[in-house]
């Protein structure tokens, strides 16, 4: 489209171009529909200029990447605020997720991950860069906006929180930038609007970190069982099994499949018993070391290790579920050359965690309305 835009003078108002007015004001408001294309293009793409080149290639929408970026963050951090507020309920009920028992059963899940961001000294370095660039083209640009501040570290922890079913039917799935006591402030929240103490067995599975297993004591999450992830177990087992035996050594192989299957059929006690014996036969400081590492681990984490359990009621006793989340839900933000502000990268995986929860029809219908 094509529009001429006349121009008129006067000596006491100056030039005005009535029409500037109706086009700042359609520029100004981009349709639902568009805003739902341009993160449906961005999610899957390598930065925001090719989601850009991408729309216009399908769509034949022109919009910059920048133009882009902004519609993309603003609107998941208006996902953002309609979760807190309660605007986006999901529309199931612990109650309602099946167990294999045939009674109701809900699963919590939690973990970190660390997402790329901008440091202050790569902020002041871009800067001088834009401002050495001014300097040489010689015009007057508009003065520059205020410099959000930057972090001290290249890479900082996100968290996520996730309600699912046996099935995975049913999911919530949230993410905050917070440390470990906003995750907790998601579970209690989540747990609150899925029911989650109406449900007959509510298991979590974690992988043992001391701050998840923390703050679902400190919201007091009413648990039916909490049990430590399998898979987190092994690699434990293996790290020490490759210190006290050597990578290739078979013999160091089969003793820790051995305690693998006794922790998963027989229990903690059996587990104990077994590890106190390979204790018993190390031999040098450096491998005692590691034997007694992993004595303390599973000592800390005794109450979760309760495999037999499990089993017997037909739980998972994996938290792969949780482990996909935390691939999935960053996926945007991370890759070579990308730096984030830390309130951008939790409004882009905010979008991805509504999707996940499948949210992504009545988060659109609540902007509508």
């Amino acid at each position: 489209m094509r529009i001429r835009r006349k121009h008129y003078y006067s000596g006491h108002e100056g030039t005005t171009t009535p029409v500037d007015a109706l086009l700042d004001a359609a520029e100004a408001t981009v349709s639902v529909g568009v805003r739902e294309m341009c993160w449906r293009v961005n999610t899957g793409a390598r930065s925001f200029a090719r989601a850009a080149e991408d729309l216009k290639r399908t769509a034949q929408l022109r919009i910059s990447g920048e133009r882009l970026r902004q519609i993309v963050e603003a609107d998941g951090k208006l996902a953002l605020g309609l979760s807190d507020s309660g605007g986006l309920a999901p529309d199931w009920k612990a109650k309602d997720c099946p167990g294999p028992e045939g009674q109701s059963l809900i699963y919590l899940s939690s973990d970190g991950f660390t997402v790329p961001l901008v440091t202050q000294a790569e902020k002041q370095k871009r800067r001088k860069q834009v401002l050495a660039k001014r300097r040489r083209c010689g015009k007057k640009r508009r003065a520059l906006g205020r410099i959000k501040r930057g972090v001290d570290q290249r890479y900082k922890e996100f968290k996520a929180v996730t309600f699912y079913d046996q099935e995975m039917e049913h999911r919530l799935v949230s993410v905050t930038r917070g440390d470990c006591q906003a995750a907790g402030r998601l579970m209690r929240r989540d747990a609150w609007r899925i029911g989650f103490g109406s449900a007959d067995y509510r298991v979590g599975n974690i992988d043992g970190g001391p701050w998840i297993i923390g703050q679902i004591e400190k919201r007091r999450l009413p648990m039916t069982a909490t049990g430590l992830d399998f898979y987190h177990l092994g690699e434990n087992v293996h790290k020490a099994r490759r210190a006290i035996f050597g990578e290739e050594d078979q013999a160091g192989r089969q003793r820790a499949e051995e305690l693998l299957h006794t922790a998963k059929h027989q229990g903690y006690e059996a587990l104990w018993e077994g590890l106190l014996e390979l204790r018993k036969n190390t031999r040098g400081q450096a491998r005692r070391k590691a034997a007694d590492g992993l004595l303390n681990y599973v000592s800390d984490r005794r109450e979760m290790i309760r495999y037999p359990e499990f089993l017997a009621h037909g739980w998972q006793i994996g938290s792969g579920p949780m482990e996909s989340q935390c691939r999935v839900v960053p996926h945007r933000v991370k890759g070579p050359g990308k730096r984030w502000d830390a309130d951008n990268a939790e409004a882009v995986m905010a979008l991805e965690a509504l999707h996940q929860s499948r949210q992504w029809a009545a988060f659109w219908q609540a902007v509508l309305n």
